[in-house]
């Protein structure tokens, strides 16, 4: 936050604004915490919002502040404005009819995963993805995916991302060599080789996923798409037999997105 030297204007004043409502995306609910949060004086912190309500970015429920419908409008725009959205979602929607699992599409933004689109799945596990989240590269299928070009990345985000060492994974990780960074490293050449990618539980305890790139045009990966389900309905042999039909998903894809190689 800048300045509280003199009222807010300006350029500060939308930095400070756009700030609150990513404060209360996050789970803050009451202008007592945002106050906390930001540092902003409570009569700065009070025209903020209410001007953030009267325009419809955020709104009162019985628990508290939440995003208004504003943000919704403005986010529906979003994905419809991303080609890659648009055209991925028949694909998405029939991969997800045949193998009746959690179907997810996704792009890296800012040095993460996040979430375009999400179809559960018909077993009735629930996990905690949704449309505009973001979760680490390194540690989900998707992510993985999504770096399977950039080698040269894969150190730093492992770093930035991963566990301390492979206590801090889980078994199902360790036993599958994804705990520290030489595995790590390791699991990364052989997905890149393969095109696809897995995430075994490393992510989030008892969901593992299957994962292949989306290219454009340039042969350059633009998103990717997973197929994801409780570890009970993902032994690794259902595993493999899940990977032609994510790759061939997103070869579909990619061929609506301009590309023209063959399929990896």
């Amino acid at each position: 936050m800048g300045s509280e030297g003199e009222a807010p204007k300006g350029a500060q004043t939308l930095l400070n604004g756009l700030a609150l409502v990513r404060l209360v995306a996050d789970g803050v609910r009451d202008v007592p915490a945002l106050q906390g949060r930001t540092g902003l004086r409570r009569s700065t912190l009070y025209r903020l919002v209410q001007t953030l309500r009267g325009e419809g970015y955020l709104r009162d429920t019985p628990n508290g502040l939440s995003l208004g419908p504003t943000l919704i409008e403005l986010g529906f725009g979003a994905l419809a404005s991303n080609p890659l959205a648009s055209v991925a979602a028949p694909h998405l929607q029939a991969l997800a009819d045949e193998v009746r699992d959690t179907v997810h599409l996704a792009v890296e933004d800012h040095g993460s995963v996040l979430y375009l689109a999400k179809i559960p799945g018909q077993r009735g596990a629930e996990m905690r993805s949704r449309v505009g989240q973001r979760m680490p590269l390194t540690r989900t299928g998707i992510g993985k995916a999504l770096l399977l070009d950039a080698r040269e990345r894969w150190v730093e985000r492992w770093r930035a991302e991963g566990p301390a060492d492979e206590a801090a994974a889980s078994p199902s990780a360790r036993r599958a060599g994804e705990g520290a960074e030489e595995d790590f490293l390791g699991r990364m050449e052989y997905y890149r080789a393969g095109g696809y990618s897995y995430d075994m539980e490393e992510n989030e305890p008892g969901i593992r996923c299957v994962a292949a790139p989306v290219r454009d045009g340039s042969d350059a990966v633009v998103g990717a798409v997973s197929v994801s389900a409780t570890a009970p309905y993902m032994p690794a042999e259902r595993m493999r037999e899940l990977v032609p039909r994510v790759q061939g998903a997103a070869a579909d894809i990619s061929a609506e997105m301009g590309y023209r190689g063959r399929r990896r």
